[in-house]
């Protein structure tokens, strides 16, 4: 059983100055991200934008010239499929920026495994 001294100690009631309280520790910076990551944002990858797609047959195919029309499978307002690396990103409106087309992110799909 604990005598008058053990709990003068516990609670510093013995008459010794308290010790000064420490500082918190500062918070830690943000970890750095690995290496492995990092190096991963300078791949190149490759970005393709679907406007629609068609089925032909080959006979019809060799029979197209040039001026030849292939309806695709979306109207004019639909939104295009945006393929990164093979895989469907997102969709988007396709657009004119000077004197280029480009492409308008308006959905972002969920990637799963």
């Amino acid at each position: 059983m604990a005598d008058q001294d053990d709990i003068d100690a516990m609670f510093n009631e013995g008459g010794e100055p308290k010790p000064e309280p420490k500082p918190p520790a500062p918070a830690a910076p943000p970890a750095p991200e690995p290496p492995e990551i990092t190096a991963v944002y300078d791949t190149d990858v490759e970005m393709s934008v679907v406007l629609g797609t068609s089925t032909i047959r080959v006979r019809d195919l060799l029979k197209l010239g040039r001026g030849a029309i292939v309806e695709l499978d979306r109207k004019i307002d639909d939104l295009s499929d945006i393929i990164v690396s093979g895989r469907m990103v997102g969709r988007g409106e396709v657009t004119i920026v000077e004197d280029k087309i480009a492409v308008t992110f308006r959905e972002f799909s969920r990637i799963t495994s």
